[in-house]
């Protein structure tokens, strides 16, 4: 359609160069040329409306691309509106979860540290590595606390009730051992002879036997059983023989009658 529009006006404007070329007595005494002007400015007239009609349907045409011109940057800013809020509340997030992480880390921390105190400890007694519970380890070592202070009584009563209490304790033999000792102290020589006998029935091997083997002869000749002393001290220089509690015994032979 614009292209018609182009070749019309080319048309009337050939035409018009070709009247305005004629002299001036010539063109306004023919009719025919008036009529020729006439018909020429009605062409241009119609042209022209032509053209005013097609810019207003591109107008028209042009107004609803416009329109979602507009609607579409509209849409674009909202989006990019949306997308730093998200933006926003993805750095919150990230910093709530780190702060929260961090927390967790401090609790755990902190729990940790109360429950070490209640956790189970690896003690070493008399050559043998166990674990012991924290209430277990305390109990054994405040009776034998009384027993270096010399309160045997106050000893053989605390491992007594350590015995009852942990009676599968890794503490049990050297537990024993101690008892005899206290009992030995406390003159009770009858249960400190028998307390000995059972620690080094229960266990022969045991680093403390031949220690706890000597005691019991000393308590055999507390209450003068020489006979029954004389047996234990050939049996622990039989059984134990180079460590010092035989060579004791055999001191301690030397002078029974």
């Amino acid at each position: 359609m614009k292209q018609g529009l182009r070749s019309g006006l080319s048309a009337l404007a050939l035409a018009a160069c070709s009247l305005w070329s004629l002299p001036a007595h010539a063109l306004f005494e023919d009719d025919e040329a008036r009529k020729a002007i006439l018909d020429l400015r009605a062409r241009l007239n119609q042209v022209e409306e032509a053209r005013r009609k097609d810019a207003d349907q591109v107008q028209e045409q042009m107004a609803p691309l416009r329109r979602s011109l507009l609607d579409l940057n509209a849409q674009i800013e909202a989006l990019r509106g949306e997308v730093a809020r998200l933006r926003g509340q993805n750095e919150q997030l990230a910093r709530d979860l780190s702060e929260t992480q961090r927390r967790l880390s401090d609790q755990s921390q902190s729990l940790e540290t109360r429950l070490r105190p209640l956790e189970p400890q690896k003690v070493v007694v008399d050559g043998r590595e166990f674990m012991a519970a924290p209430d277990e380890k305390s109990q054994y070592e405040a009776a034998m606390a009384a027993v270096r202070r010399g309160e045997f009584a106050e000893a053989a009563a605390a491992l007594t009730a350590f015995q009852k209490r942990y009676p599968s304790s890794g503490y049990a033999d050297s537990t024993r051992f101690w008892l005899g000792n206290a009992l030995y102290g406390k003159r009770d020589y009858k249960e400190a002879i028998a307390t000995f006998k059972a620690f080094v029935s229960g266990n022969p091997a045991h680093p403390r036997a031949a220690e706890a083997l000597l005691a019991q002869a000393n308590c055999q000749i507390e209450l003068k059983e020489v006979k029954g002393a004389r047996r234990t001290l050939e049996d622990l220089i039989k059984a134990y023989p180079g460590t010092e509690a035989a060579q004791a015994a055999k001191e301690r032979l030397a002078t029974l009658r």
